[in-house]
C-alpha cells in the first residue's frame, strides 16, 4: 500500500502541464473584493464626519464672522470677562466629580456583593437601577421639589431641618448630586455589569481569600484592576450626563454651566454659541482623559503582556509519541 500511494512530489503537477494550479489568475479577484469594503468604509466614515463637523464649522463661522465687519474673535475673548462663566463651569465640574464618586461608591460594592453572595438578587438590582429610564426627569424634579418644600414646614424643630437647608446650598447644591446619581444609575449599572461578566469574580475572590488577603485588598487589588475599563466607561457616561443636564437644575433654581449658557443666549447670541463650542471642547478633552485612564498599562493585572503572547505563539506545541 505504501508503494502504491503517490508521494507529494509525484502528485504535484509539473510547471509545463495543464494541471498546474492557476493561483496567479485568482489573485486579482481577491484584491478587488478586498478593496470594496474599504471604499464603503471610507464613504460611511466621511458621511459621519460631515454630519458632526459641518454644524460645528457653521457655528464657529457664525461666532467669528460679522456681515459687513469681517472676522472678529470678540465672542471668545469676552468669555473670560462674562459674568458667571467661571463659577458655573467650576460648579458643573464639581457636581460631575461628586456624582461619579457617589454613583461608583453605591454601584460597585452592591454589584460585587450580588455577584459573589446572592446571584438570585441580580434581577431585582437590575430593575431598581433601570427605573430612572422609565421615570421622566420632569416627574423626578417635581418629587424632589415637593420633598424640599415639605421638609422645612414639618421638620423646622428637628435636626433634619439644617440638613434640608445644607443640601440646597447655592455654592454646592448636593441635591443635584443626588438627582444626577439616580439618573446615572442605568448607565453605571450596564457598564459595571458588562465588566463583571468578563471575568470569574467568585473564583478570583476565593483564591485571594485562601491566600490570606483581606476584603479591602481583594476589592482594591483584585476586582477593581479588572474593572478598569468599566469604571472609566461609567465615569465617561456620567460626566457627559452631568455637563449637559438642564431640566432638573433649571427647575430647582440652580445655575450650573448648561443653565448659564441658556440664560445668556437671549442677550448675547454669538457668545452663547461660542460658549457651547467651548463646552464641547472641554467635554471632549475630559472624555478623552477618562478613556485614556480606562486603558490598562502594560504592567497592570488586567493588561495582556505582548512579549508573553509572542513567546507563547513561537513555542511549538508538544505532541505525544502516539500523535507523532
Amino acid at each position: 500500500m505504501a508503494a502504491m500511494t503517490p508521494t507529494a512530489r509525484e502528485a504535484a503537477p509539473k510547471p509545463g502541464t495543464d494541471d498546474a494550479d492557476p493561483t496567479p489568475q485568482a489573485a486579482p479577484t481577491r484584491t478587488r473584493t478586498r478593496r470594496r469594503p474599504r471604499v464603503w468604509r471610507g464613504v460611511v466614515l466621511g458621511l459621519g464626519g460631515a454630519y458632526f463637523l459641518v454644524p460645528l464649522i457653521a457655528s464657529f463661522v457664525f461666532t467669528v464672522h460679522t456681515p459687513g465687519q469681517g472676522v472678529s474673535f470678540e465672542a471668545y475673548t469676552a468669555l473670560l470677562a462674562a459674568d458667571g462663566f467661571t463659577e458655573s463651569l467650576l460648579l458643573s465640574l464639581a457636581l460631575a466629580a461628586a456624582t461619579i464618586a457617589l454613583a461608583l461608591l453605591l454601584a460597585v460594592p452592591a454589584l460585587v456583593a450580588v455577584r459573589i453572595g446572592a446571584p438570585r438578587l441580580r434581577p431585582v438590582v437590575e430593575v431598581m437601577c433601570m427605573l430612572p429610564l422609565v421615570v421622566p426627569p420632569i416627574a423626578l424634579v417635581t418629587g424632589i421639589s415637593t420633598v424640599l418644600r415639605w421638609g422645612p414646614d414639618h421638620l423646622s424643630r428637628t435636626p433634619l431641618y439644617q440638613t434640608f437647608l445644607a443640601v440646597q446650598n447655592e455654592s454646592f447644591p448636593f441635591v443635584l448630586v443626588l438627582a444626577y446619581t439616580v439618573m446615572a444609575l442605568p448607565f453605571v449599572y450596564r457598564s459595571l455589569d458588562a465588566g463583571l461578566r468578563a471575568f470569574d469574580v467568585p473564583t478570583l475572590v476565593e483564591a485571594a481569600r485562601n491566600c490570606g488577603a483581606g476584603w479591602p485588598y481583594v476589592m482594591f487589588r483584585v476586582i477593581l484592576p479588572n474593572l478598569r475599563s468599566s469604571l472609566a466607561g461609567a465615569a465617561f457616561l456620567t460626566l457627559a450626563l452631568v455637563l449637559g443636564e438642564f431640566t432638573i437644575a433649571s427647575l430647582l433654581g440652580f445655575r450650573p454651566f448648561a443653565v448659564w449658557i441658556v440664560s445668556i443666549s437671549g442677550a448675547h447670541a454669538r457668545m452663547s454659541v461660542a460658549v457651547s463650542l467651548l463646552s464641547l471642547v472641554i467635554t471632549w478633552v475630559l472624555l478623552l482623559a477618562l478613556s485614556r485612564a480606562g486603558t490598562a498599562p502594560a504592567g497592570a493585572p488586567g493588561a495582556a503582556n505582548p512579549a508573553r503572547k509572542a513567546r507563547s505563539s513561537r513555542t511549538p506545541s508538544r505532541t505525544s509519541p502516539k500523535e507523532s
